[in-house]
Formats: structure tokens, C-alpha cells, sequence
């Protein structure tokens, strides 16, 4: 890490008030001073970087023309946040980022006054500073609201239902367009910046609302200047669409050029209702090894800065991500139905071998969950087997079309969900914590939970066999190391196993927590049944199990209430089987971020956590006194 004397600048920003006394010459030194900054922290602790390497200036510009945090500077998604973090009185803190009780990896309401709204997923800053800019008018203050965008949020539906509905109200909204993947357009250039700050300017704006007063009264000479108008910005500037939705529409301009950023929102600053400007950055910018592989510095560990080496940790047992990877390629090769989808995660849910192996049967849809759901439902209506990657935490905002448009017209689509559990760094906004929660109550539904490499592969295979929707659960990271077979064999439709015989107590385990029970059953003397599936729950098992034990504990890596606990209560509960039982899983708060090892401690999911939970409840609960500890 650089000496602080390397950032004279930085060093004095204790929060936007000190920026604003810059004057701009110090604002291009400030931005090479962070980007250096944010380039060394990061590889300190890893994180996202490409991002907001990208948004330096607009950061530093943003800060400096609005009064944040008065006027509410909104984050899509937050990747790109870590300037803003800095710039906000968070230096120091930059070392613990992503850690427990550390500095959370996305803008956070609990963290800061200036993270305006709390974010993680995507496309939700348009709405958000939306209501904040209707709340601001309500209350007649001046404030503004800006939201900060991504050209790949842009894809999201959620986006342009606000867009649609900014644009016919008067808030006083500005929708900032970061285009870093040039996927709108290229025209970026010094005529361009020239016109944005010439259509933003007062005279501009003057003129503009002159003429529709003059013209207002004759309809067809108004039309006739206002499609001319567009027809002349549309020469140079994409921004139809967006002026068709209501927003006055700038840019496109260079979002590392300081001078012309600085300017521009000066002028937006002062115009009334919705406005849209559209920069264009680069990912990475300013660091070489991001900016020709920006995918792969997107969220980094730690690396080295000065040879931009990432690090590779060592270990010989897959990811499960990697398990679903192989699997979906051997699947394909034997089953040309098959089609694979992801909305926007090729990388981390292991598409990226399917994409370059079958390309006509992949289907990157952007970020839109709906819609790859409905078009998972749709394909399987006509004869193929689509199998959704998806991160748990992404499909609850695809929850109605799984109901409807999946499980009601019983379509064999699979969901292969993963980072489900918790999920470490991330933190709540990507936790998978209720997954078994929220699809256990669907009909028609086949829910497995793999407790190793192996069984995660047997079970794609029995999901994709079958006529209806079904759904593989598992986590992000490694599992036990258990060696997966070739072969892939159908499991008999919800049937768990004894994986250890013991006496008076026994654990029920749903996935991956499997291992820490075995080590906690060799201590508490217990049996431990693997039960694979949470629906159909194997109720044969379940009852076996209480007629020979005196207390039945479940585990499960995900929500208590309503979980796979839950389906093991209510077995009971129709069996009317007298037994004790207690319910292990995630508690019912948001569990804050930290590792993954950390977090399962914490919710007493540990060998450790079992034995403890387990000792505790005999003692407190008379009816499972006699299941002494053996």
C-alpha cells in the first residue's frame, strides 16, 4: 500500500464539503490520487474494482456540484460505490471492507448519511430517487435526486416502468446514464460534450420553455418544432427514446472528462422536472489489467497492483458453481433439447463453458429475472428443457412467474440456484436465505438440497428428468470434496438416507450442513439422516425416525420459518407423533456480512453450534430430558 504522503490531496477529504473548496485543477489531481487509492485498497481486501475505477470523476463531480447529502445521490446496484465511500468519510475505514463489522461492500442507510438508499440489486435507483424527488416537492423543498445507472441495469424491466412513470410527472429528477460498456453509443467526442453543455445551459432551457408557451397555442406548429427539435438532436445524440418517455435528454458526454461533467450538471442543476444524462465511461479506467479483462476485475480477491496477478486460492475439490458447469455441458452433449439461461450471470453461475460450447442454446437475457423465467415457461411449452442458472437472491424478483407461468401450468423447467444459504462478503442483499421458504409452497414443485459434489451432480440430472419444475439448491464455495461420478443416475424421487445410526436423538440435514452433523453426531452419539429432499418431504423417514428417537433436530441452511424444519413440523403434526423437536437454520434477522464460516457459526450451524443448540435445548425442554448426551 502506498505511504499517505502519496495522496497530499485525498488525505484532506473528509467528506464533499472539503472537495468543494477545490477549485477543477485539483479535482483531475484528486481523481488520479483516488483512483490510485481505491486501485491499492482493493487489493488489499478484495471487492468490486473495475466498476468504480469507471466512476471516479463522475463521483468527484457528482459530490461537487450537488450538496449531498441533502440532495440524494442514489446508486444502482453499488458496485460502482467504493469512490463515493471514500470521498464520504470512509477512507480510513477502506481496510476492513467486506468483513465482519466492517465496511459493507454496498451503499448501506446504516453506514452512512450519504448512502441515500440501500441497494445489491439492480435497477432500482430510478424508483427509489424517484420517490425521494416526490417526497422533496410534497415537503417543498428544494432538494434534488439523482440516480446513478448502469447501461446493463438499463435492461431490467423495473428500470423503465420508473422511466415511464418519471417522465409524466414534474419531479425534479436527474437519471444519470453510466454507458460503460458502450452498448447505447459510441458517439462520444468533443462536438458531443460541446452540445451537452450547450442543451443544458439556461439560454437553451429558456428558449426551450419560451417556445412552448409561444407554440402551445397552435397544436401543429408546436408538433412540427418539437419533432424538428428531435430530428436535430437525434442527428447527434440517441437520445430519442428517452425524450419520448418524458426526460429532457443530454449527452451523450465523456464521464472522465471533469470539465465537461463539472459543467454540465451545474446547468442541470438549476432545470426543473425529469433529466437524463448520459455519460460514458470506461471499466477499469486508469489501470490497465481492468480495463482489458473489466470481467475479471469486476469482483476481485486480493491481487497484486503493480503485475495486476489475481490471486488463485489453492484447493483441489470444485466449487459447486464448477460442478453445475461440467454437469450442464455433459447434460447438453446427451440432450440436444436442453437450452441453458441466465439473466446476466454467464460468469457466476458457470455458463461461461455452455456459452462457448453451445452458443445456440444459450440465452443471456440481461438483468431480467421475469423474463427469463416466462421464456424458461415458454420454450418448455414447445418441447425443450430449459434450465435457469440463477443466484437464489435474484429469483425471489422472478416469484410470480415462477408460480404462474411455471409451477401452475406444471412446465418441467429446472432452476439450478445457486450462492443459495448465506453467502459471505456479499452480505444480506445477497444472502440465499429463504429459498427453500418460498418455493416449498408452490405446487407441483421438486425441491433438492445436495450435501456434496457428487449428489449436486445426481441431482441436476434427476431435476432435468422429470416432467414439472424442480429446483437444486446449493451454496456458493466449495463442498467437502467428495468425487463426483460420470455416470448420472436418477435419485428415487423423494427418498432421503441414515448416513449414521445412533440412539435418541437424531438429525435431519438438508444440504451442506451435512458434515459439520456427522462431526457433531459422533460426539452427541446421534443419528443423522441425509434428507435430500425438502419436497416431497420423505415422510416415511421422518417417521421412522421418531418412532425410534426421542428428539429429532433438523439443520438447514436457510430460514427457520417456514423452512424445511417447517415441512418436518407439519410431517409430525399429521402423523400426530409425539416427539420433541427443535427447528436449527438462519435466525429471523438479516445476518450481517463476514465469511461464510463465520456466519454459519453464528447461526449455531458448526459442529460446535449443533452441539451446543442441541445440549441447551434438553436441558430447557423436560420432554427431551431423557435424551442424555451419550
Amino acid at each position: 500500500m502506498p505511504e499517505p504522503t502519496d495522496f497530499p490531496l485525498l488525505n484532506q477529504i473528509d467528506d464533499p464539503t472539503s472537495l468543494r473548496k477545490l477549485g477543477l485543477p485539483e479535482l483531475k489531481a484528486l481523481s488520479a490520487e483516488l483512483r490510485q487509492f481505491l486501485i491499492h485498497s482493493v487489493s488489499e481486501t478484495g471487492g468490486h474494482l473495475a466498476a468504480g475505477l469507471g466512476t471516479v470523476e463522475l463521483t468527484i463531480a457528482l459530490h461537487y456540484v450537488y450538496n449531498t447529502p441533502d440532495d440524494r445521490l442514489v446508486w444502482d446496484v453499488g458496485h460502482q460505490s467504493y469512490p463515493h465511500k471514500i470521498l464520504t468519510g470512509r477512507r480510513e475505514r477502506m481496510s476492513d471492507l467486506r468483513v465482519k463489522n466492517g465496511l459493507c461492500g454496498f451503499p448501506n442507510r446504516n453506514e452512512s448519511e450519504y448512502d441515500a438508499f440501500g441497494v445489491g440489486h439492480s435497477s432500482t435507483s430510478i424508483s427509489a430517487a424517484l420517490g425521494m424527488a416526490l417526497a422533496a416537492a410534497r415537503s417543498g423543498s428544494p432538494r434534488r435526486a439523482i440516480a446513478v445507472i448502469g447501461d446493463g441495469a438499463l435492461t431490467a424491466g423495473m428500470a423503465f416502468e420508473a422511466l415511464n412513470h418519471a417522465g409524466d410527472l414534474d419531479a425534479n429528477l436527474l437519471v444519470v446514464l453510466n454507458d460503460n460498456d458502450m452498448s447505447i453509443s459510441p458517439n462520444v467526442g468533443g462536438l458531443s460534450n460541446h452540445l451537452a453543455r450547450m442543451l443544458s445551459g439556461r439560454l437553451y432551457s429558456t428558449m426551450r420553455e419560451g417556445s412552448k408557451k409561444v407554440l402551445g397555442a397552435m397544436p401543429s406548429v408546436w408538433e412540427l418544432a418539437r419533432r424538428a427539435e428531435e430530428h436535430m438532436k437525434g442527428m447527434v445524440v440517441p437520445g430519442t427514446l428517452f425524450e419520448e418517455l418524458g426526460f429532457n435528454y443530454i449527452g451523450p458526454i465523456d464521464g472522465h472528462d471533469l470539465d465537461t461533467l463539472v459543467k454540465t450538471l451545474k446547468n442541470l442543476k438549476h432545470l426543473k422536472g425529469p433529466q437524463f444524462l448520459h455519460v460514458v465511461t470506461t471499466k477499469g479506467k486508469g489501470y490497465q489489467p481492468a480495463e482489458d479483462n473489466p470481467c475479471a476485475y469486476h469482483g476481485v480477491g486480493q491481487f497484486d497492483p503493480d503485475s495486476g496477478d489475481l490471486e488463485q486460492k489453492p484447493g483441489s475439490s470444485p466449487t459447486y458453481t464448477r460442478v453445475f458447469s461440467d454437469w450442464l455441458c455433459d447434460m447438453a452433449r446427451q440432450d440436444d433439447r436442453l437450452v441453458g439461461i441466465t439473466p446476466a450471470m454467464r460468469e457466476g453461475s458457470g455458463l461461461v463453458d455452455f456459452s462457448k460450447q453451445f452458443p445456440r442454446r444459450y440465452f443471456d437475457v440481461g438483468i431480467a429475472e421475469q423474463h427469463a423465467v416466462t421464456l424458461a415457461a415458454g420454450m418448455a411449452c414447445d418441447g425443450l428443457k430449459p434450465v435457469v442458472a440463477i443466484y437464489s437472491t435474484f429469483l425471489q424478483r422472478a416469484y410470480d412467474q415462477l408460480i404462474h407461468d411455471v409451477a401452475l401450468q406444471n412446465l418441467p423447467v429446472l432452476f439450478a440456484i445457486d450462492r443459495a444459504g448465506v453467502v459471505g462478503p456479499d452480505g444480506p442483499t445477497h444472502a440465499g436465505s429463504f429459498d427453500l421458504s418460498y418455493l416449498r409452497t408452490i405446487p407441483n414443485m421438486t425441491i433438492m438440497a445436495p450435501a456434496d459434489e457428487n449428489e449436486c451432480r445426481q441431482m441436476l440430472y434427476t431435476g432435468f428428468q422429470l416432467d414439472g419444475p424442480a429446483a437444486v439448491r446449493y451454496p456458493r464455495g466449495k463442498g467437502p470434496g467428495v468425487q463426483t461420478e460420470q455416470k448420472m443416475t436418477a435419485l428415487p424421487l423423494g427418498k432421503g438416507e441414515i448416513v449414521r445410526k445412533g440412539r435418541r436423538i437424531a438429525l435431519l440435514v438438508f444440504g451442506t450442513p451435512l458434515t459439520d452433523a456427522l462431526l457433531a453426531a459422533e460426539q452427541l452419539g446421534a443419528s443423522v439422516a441425509n434428507m435430500r429432499f425438502i419436497k416431497p418431504l420423505d415422510s416415511s423417514l421422518v417417521q421412522e425416525l421418531a418412532d425410534s428417537h426421542d428428539l429429532l433436530v433438523t439443520i438447514e441452511d436457510n430460514a427457520i420459518m417456514g423452512g424445511a424444519g417447517s415441512a418436518v413440523n407439519e410431517c409430525l403434526m399429521a402423523q400426530q407423533r409425539p416427539v420433541a423437536v427443535l427447528n436449527m437454520g438462519l435466525p429471523d434477522i438479516f445476518l450481517e456480512q463476514g465469511s461464510r464460516e463465520e456466519l454459519l457459526a453464528e447461526a449455531n450451524l458448526s459442529s460446535n453450534g449443533i452441539i451446543r443448540a442441541i445440549e441447551n435445548f434438553i436441558e430447557a425442554h423436560p420432554l427431551a430430558k431423557h435424551s442424555t448426551v451419550a
